[in-house]
């Protein structure tokens, strides 16, 4: 009985939440209070439920946090001198700026949040792969092999979901997965260095390279095609008119120059020489300290944002323009995870866990994790993040527990595919149209161009995790 109910609980989220006849929040929060009441759970509803929301507590306030530094050193431009290098290393060449198209979006990407990694990468290097004629789906193909590697982040969307939904803190997920992840940076850049070879090839058939073609050239010329010295400021254009409203609350005086205005001369912004160091010091300190786990994540996040904001917004203007500008980032995410907690409690998935095992084979039970991990990239194309993670993962790795497998295992190797490798070719995202739109391809043409690429990085991740010893074949 309680089996059936916890079947028909997670279907009914699955219906509701795929045809979008609710929200997630109101879904997680409401269908697992009507399935304890019909299930008998009345009188231990409130206690169940608070220890569900305490369960995941750590992860709301590591993600509200996490969102909130990596938004403020978008603002600040931490990225902003690492494309103008990558571009100038370039030298007009496409396979090398094809493998800097991936280098910029592994680092714009350590945010975990695609739709601004989309913004970043895209605007910065569309008016090159225009300038040089090279094929967009390249570029919409290679930020997405960069975006859903990075994706596995603790702070990233699948990651979170992962642990909330399981009870798992980072060093239980992520920390094991971790040298897999760097055979995924790997192959990643292997595959844009492929990709660029091909694309050179082709523009070489073409036509041989001349003038036109070296993007350094015309920096200073007012062409409608804007050169490489140009985009790094484009890339940077997105967030920064987003942001315009973190140093005095008006978004003219934000992008504008001491003494800018109707007859007075320009003189140049003062330097942030300074400010762009300690902002790279301490970024690369924090994750060097969420890695070694100097400090429980969600503490570390708070002290860093902290230290960022004092440094890069000394006064209390700044910093409540700062607050107010990514509040629904952080509310739309952070809500999510606490409702997650109420879907936690009664002995549904226990009881769904049971009879799943029942019908399995025992000689597939102990290979669960191996067939999470491949099927998930595919399975990003069918699921939403929050029905994967919250609906069926937990039945995944109950069902592994009762063949005496660990279920953080299943959740290591669902973060290898599902919503990770896979959430920028799933219709299922908003971020992938953000992709496909600014890039100036289509949604088919993107998935056929880069599954394949995509589904090899899932599988040399899954290879990596076995060699590893992440999981067990």
């Amino acid at each position: 009985m309680l089996a059936a109910l916890g079947f028909a609980t997670i279907a009914v989220l699955l219906l509701v939440t795929m045809t979008k006849r609710a929200s997630v929040l109101v879904a997680l929060i409401l269908l697992p209070v009507l399935a304890a009441l019909i299930g008998g759970f009345a009188s231990d509803l409130g206690e169940l439920t608070l220890g569900g929301l305490s369960k995941v507590a750590p992860t709301g306030i590591m993600i509200a946090f996490a969102v909130l530094y990596f938004s403020l050193m978008v603002d600040a431009g931490l990225f902003d001198p690492l494309i103008r290098a990558l571009l100038r290393a370039a030298q007009g060449d496409p396979l090398r700026i094809t493998v800097a198209t991936a280098v910029l979006t592994l680092c714009v990407a350590l945010d975990g949040d695609g739709a601004s990694t989309f913004l970043i990468t895209v605007s910065a290097l569309l008016p090159v792969y225009k300038r040089l004629g090279m094929n967009p789906l390249v570029l919409s193909g290679v930020v997405c092999l960069g975006a859903g590697v990075m994706n596995m982040v603790p702070w990233g969307g699948p990651t979170v979901r992962a642990m909330a939904a399981l009870k798992l803190d980072s060093s239980e997920v992520f920390n094991p997965v971790l040298p897999a992840l760097g055979f995924g940076v790997a192959w990643v850049l292997m595959a844009s260095y492929l990709l660029g070879r091909r694309e050179r090839n082709r523009l070489g058939a073409l036509s041989p390279p001349g003038p036109a073609t070296d993007v350094r050239q015309g920096e200073d010329k007012p062409d409608a095609r804007e050169p490489v010295a140009s985009t790094s400021a484009a890339a940077a254009e997105p967030s920064r008119q987003a942001t315009a409203t973190t140093a005095d609350g008006q978004e003219p005086q934000a992008l504008r120059s001491p003494g800018d205005g109707p007859g007075a001369v320009r003189v140049p912004p003062l330097p942030r020489t300074w400010l762009n160091i300690f902002n790279l010091l301490l970024t690369i300190t924090l994750v060097v300290c969420l890695i070694q786990e100097v400090l429980p994540l969600p503490v570390l996040f708070v002290l860093g944002f902290a230290i960022a904001v004092l440094a890069n917004h000394p006064t209390w203007e700044q910093q409540q323009a700062l607050l107010d500008k990514h509040a629904k980032s952080v509310v739309l995410v952070t809500t999510m995870i606490f409702a997650a907690g109420v879907l936690s409690g009664t002995k549904m998935i226990d009881e769904m866990a049971e009879a799943f095992v029942s019908v399995v084979p025992d000689s597939f039970g102990s290979h669960l994790p191996v067939v999470v991990a491949v099927t998930g990239m595919p399975l990003s194309l069918v699921f939403t993040p929050d029905a994967y993670y919250f609906g069926v993962l937990p039945v995944l790795a109950e069902t592994a527990n009762g063949f005496g497998t660990d279920p953080a295992e299943v959740a290591r190797a669902a973060i290898l595919g599902q919503m990770t490798t896979g959430f920028p070719l799933s219709p299922l995202t908003a971020s992938t149209f953000i992709l496909v739109g600014m890039s100036g391809v289509s949604l088919g043409e993107h998935q056929r161009f880069i599954f394949r690429w995509a589904f090899a990085t899932t599988l040399v991740m899954t290879a990596g995790a076995l060699v590893t010893g992440a999981f067990s074949l």
